[in-house]
C-alpha cells in the first residue's frame, strides 16, 4: 500500500531561513514547504547555492509581499580572494586569471569609496540574468560569448572588516540587483589585480536579518506545533511601510478590490506606499491619494 497523500495547508506567513552552503534557493523552498505541507510557497531573492546566509521564505499570502522584500536592502558579509580571477567570480569557476599582487590594507581602504553610491556593474556571466529569453549561466556553460551591458545598482556601505595578505572580509550594504561577486572582481582589478569571493553571507534581506533566522535542522526537530509558532507574520515583510488601519466597512469594500475614504482624525491625504489592516490582518497593499486608499494587491 502506498503511503498517505500529504494533505497541503492553506498556511500563511514567514520562514526566514538560514539558507546552508551548497544548497540551491528552490531546493530550499521546497524543503521548507514539504515541512510545513504549505500550498503555497516562494522566496524573496535568490542565494547562490555556495551563499549562506537569509533567504526569506513566503508560504501562502506572504507571497503577495514577495516584492517587498526583495526591493529591500540587503547586507551581505563576504571574503576576497586575491590573486585570481575564475569565470563565475567565485570559488567554483576555472581560474583564468592570476597576479602577484596582494593588496595592503590602506590601498583596499582607498578604493573601496569607488563602490559606493550610485554606480554602474557589469554582472558576472554565470548569472541568471536573461539574454534573448537565455540565462546567461546557460549560455556561458555552454561555452557561449556572454555580454551583458553594465547595470546602475545603488549601495550603502563598503566596510573592512578583516584584512590578511591572502583574503580579505568586507560587509556591503546595497540595494536590488547588486551582484557581490562582481563587486570583489571590480575591487581586485581597481587594485591592479585579481580577486574572487571566496566565502558569502547575507546577513540582511528588507526587515529581516541573521537574528530571525532559523536552519533547516532547526525547524525539522520541531513537532507541527511549534513549527508554525516560529512562523513571522505576512505584515512583516512590510518593513517600514505604513500601515492604515480600517474599520469593518472600509475593509470589505478594500476586500472586494474598492477604494476607500479615509476618515477620522490624522488620516493621510498622500502615501505612495502602505497597506491596509483590520483587527491586525493584513487586507492589501496600495497607496493614498486625495485621502482615499486604493488597493493594489489585495490578501485574503
Amino acid at each position: 500500500m502506498s503511503a498517505p497523500k500529504r494533505v497541503k495547508r492553506a498556511i500563511s506567513g514567514w520562514v526566514v531561513l538560514n539558507k546552508p552552503y551548497d544548497m540551491t534557493s528552490t531546493q530550499a523552498v521546497g524543503k521548507v514547504r514539504w515541512l510545513f505541507s504549505a500550498a503555497k510557497a516562494g522566496h524573496a531573492g535568490t542565494l547562490d547555492p555556495l551563499a549562506t546566509g537569509i533567504l526569506p521564505i513566503a508560504l501562502g499570502e506572504a507571497t503577495k509581499a514577495v516584492p517587498q522584500v526583495q526591493d529591500g536592502t540587503k547586507i551581505y558579509r563576504f571574503a576576497i580572494a586575491w590573486g585570481s580571477a575564475t569565470t563565475t567570480d567565485d570559488t567554483e569557476g576555472a581560474v583564468i586569471a592570476t597576479s602577484d599582487r596582494r593588496p595592503d590594507r590602506a590601498a583596499l581602504e582607498a578604493v573601496l569609496p569607488q563602490f559606493v553610491g550610485t554606480i554602474m556593474q557589469r554582472p558576472p556571466i554565470f548569472s541568471a540574468l536573461k539574454i534573448d529569453g537565455e540565462r546567461a549561466y546557460d549560455l556561458a556553460r555552454a561555452g557561449e560569448a556572454v555580454d551583458l551591458p553594465p547595470r546602475e545598482i545603488d549601495v550603502d556601505a563598503i566596510e573592512l572588516i578583516e584584512h590578511g595578505s591572502e583574503s580579505s572580509i568586507l560587509e556591503v550594504t546595497c540595494g536590488k540587483g547588486t551582484y557581490v561577486r562582481s563587486l570583489a572582481r571590480d575591487i581586485g582589478e581597481a587594485l591592479g589585480t585579481r580577486g574572487h569571493v571566496s566565502m558569502l553571507h547575507r546577513a540582511a534581506v528588507g526587515p529581516f536579518t541573521d537574528e530571525d533566522a532559523v536552519t533547516i535542522e532547526q525547524l525539522e526537530a520541531l513537532d507541527g506545533a511549534a513549527r508554525d509558532a516560529l512562523l513571522q507574520p505576512v505584515w512583516s515583510g512590510f518593513g517600514d511601510l505604513p500601515e492604515i488601519r480600517l474599520d469593518a466597512l472600509q475593509a470589505s469594500a478594500v476586500r472586494h478590490g474598492n477604494t476607500v475614504l479615509l476618515t477620522g482624525a490624522g488620516s493621510p491625504v498622500s502615501v505612495d506606499e502602505c497597506w491596509a489592516s483590520f483587527k491586525g490582518d493584513v487586507l492589501a497593499t496600495g497607496w493614498v491619494e486625495f485621502g482615499q486608499f486604493r488597493p493594489k494587491r489585495v490578501f485574503n
